[in-house]
């Protein structure tokens, strides 16, 4: 691709109006060669990458040219939804545990031009002998890292193996790499080092302390809810079963919050993080699962209920808010006697009223539509559905999610009770859609 396509892709379809100078930077790179990109989260990162591997391919040729490896299946989706839409006239998909294998098996009936994807899952369906990956020319492994950290190795071993015909290889990473791992190419290499050249979303963050009363903290936290201004907030815990207990504690303080950890099953994952984004559950209770891979538009905030583990946590935690250029607040409820950790350092504090004059409030309501892109169903199928037999004008109708076999839509929350009702016996594009409203 030419790389004046992929600015204005960038532009229209994300929204970005300039590059950062870290974006700018990687739009320079010589397409050949090793290179490590070192960025804090939050900086922009993977337009970053993506940029030289967009204009690295070819013209489509009916085989795979570039492979993202990223360490989990958010990172993965989070990465697929930047590249998909800039990638004009190639085919990108996005193959991780918890997705259908045989939907995916499905997607290469058509050979994809790029791939990204989880390293086990790649390499699962290089096993299987279902992609062939020997005209693969760019290589990018996203938070090499966090890969090394949790045991990816051997498959990123096996999976580069059997890429012989690289040129570009890009390595992400938050900390400094020890070596360039011995299954890539011997190539020149260029470190590109943006730790602190990009402004620190730690410089754009104020980190406030609130002291709880009381060793439970819930209470604290309700009137912490209950007094910031509205918006959308990220509530940190530390176990499972403190998320669940903290979820349900808020919806019975009448708080819209969602519910996001590693024992819910990949949908309902992937349905609390879009009802966040889309503002029809503006609060999420999420363990550390949610600290990496979750890019939410305008996270106004993040509360920390339970210290992190460690410094690394913190960060990433943390990263979830002032993303870009933008600013956000970290709230640390403390209790006396609990030992803060040393990597936390307070910039104020504050005492929750429980009151706020533009309390945190559900704007939005969504549908569930059980088809989606396999039932040939678009976006614009969507708006146009809504808004001739629901009634919508197109200003009312938020976010769309379109899903292989469903589609999660925002629309207006006094409205979508009366929307179920009138578009039960409507169908969409001559097919009969099951609509519910998903709480």
């Amino acid at each position: 691709m030419k790389q004046n396509e992929i600015i204005s892709n960038i532009s229209s379809r994300l929204g970005i109006s300039e590059l950062n100078v870290m974006q700018k930077r990687m739009s320079e790179v010589a397409l050949k060669g090793i290179f490590t990109l070192l960025a804090p989260t939050g900086s922009g990162k993977t337009v970053a990458f993506a940029i030289p591997l967009l204009k690295s391919l070819r013209k489509p040729d009916g085989r795979v040219q570039a492979i993202v490896m990223a360490p989990s299946r958010e990172l993965v989706l989070q990465i697929f939804n930047v590249i998909r839409p800039l990638a004009s006239e190639y085919k990108t998909v996005a193959f991780y545990g918890g997705h259908s294998m045989q939907e995916e098996a499905n997607s290469l009936s058509v050979t994809p031009d790029i791939i990204v994807a989880t390293p086990g899952r790649l390499l699962d369906h290089l096993n299987r002998r279902q992609i062939d990956l020997g005209a693969v020319s760019t290589l990018v492994i996203d938070e090499y890292d966090k890969s090394l950290e949790l045991g990816f190795t051997d498959e990123m071993r096996r999976v580069c193996k059997r890429l012989t015909g690289l040129g570009l290889v890009i390595l992400t990473s938050a900390t400094p790499l020890a070596a360039i791992p011995e299954y890539i190419p011997d190539m020149p290499v260029e470190k590109i080092d943006f730790t602190e050249k990009v402004t620190s979303p730690r410089k754009r963050m104020q980190v406030v302390g609130v002291e709880s009363p009381a060793r439970d903290k819930l209470d604290t936290l309700i009137d912490l809810l209950h007094s910031l201004t509205d918006g959308r907030v990220i509530v940190f815990v530390n176990h499972r079963e403190a998320a669940e207990r903290v979820h349900d504690a808020l919806r019975k303080a009448g708080l819209p919050a969602g519910l996001y950890h590693g024992g819910l099953e990949q949908n309902e994952r992937e349905n609390a993080v879009e009802l966040l984004a889309n503002g029809s559950t503006p609060i999420l209770v999420s363990t550390d699962l949610g600290a990496r891979g979750l890019d939410i538009p305008e996270l106004s905030a993040v509360i920390h209920y339970h210290f992190p583990v460690n410094a690394e946590a913190w960060t990433h935690r943390n990263g979830r808010t002032a993303r870009q250029d933008a600013s956000g607040d970290v709230y640390v409820i403390t209790t006396e006697g609990e030992d803060i950790p040393d990597f936390i350092n307070f910039d104020r504090t504050y005492r929750p009223t429980g009151n706020s004059d533009d309390p945190i409030r559900s704007k939005a309501a969504t549908l569930y539509f059980n088809v989606g892109k396999k039932e040939k169903i678009s976006r614009g199928d969507i708006v146009g559905f809504l808004i001739a037999k629901g009634g919508l004008t197109k200003d009312e109708i938020g976010r769309i999610a379109l899903r292989d076999h469903s589609a999660l839509v925002a629309v207006p929350r006094e409205k979508a009770r009366d929307l179920v009702k009138t578009l039960a016996p409507e169908k969409i594009k001559n097919t009969r859609a099951k609509i519910t409203r998903l709480s």
